[in-house]
């Protein structure tokens, strides 16, 4: 599994990549993107966890309130 993930050299040479195929002003951009990406990921999964939740306390209160 830790060997499919990039090691230290090799971090410098996909920096060197992404800034010849971006340029040095694009990058900024680019990393406030996926920043922006990321944040929005975990605001959904936060919800869809509350929802589940909401869900499950309203199944238990429905399944007392029936005996």
């Amino acid at each position: 599994m830790y060997l499919l993930l990039p090691q230290g050299m090799e971090w410098i040479v996909i920096l060197g990549v992404a800034i010849l195929f971006f340029g040095g002003k694009k990058i900024p951009e680019l990393m406030k993107g996926i920043g922006s990406g990321i944040r929005e990921f975990n605001n959904a999964k936060a919800n869809i966890k509350k929802e589940i939740e909401s869900g499950m306390k309203d199944s238990e209160e429905e399944a007392q309130y029936q005996k």
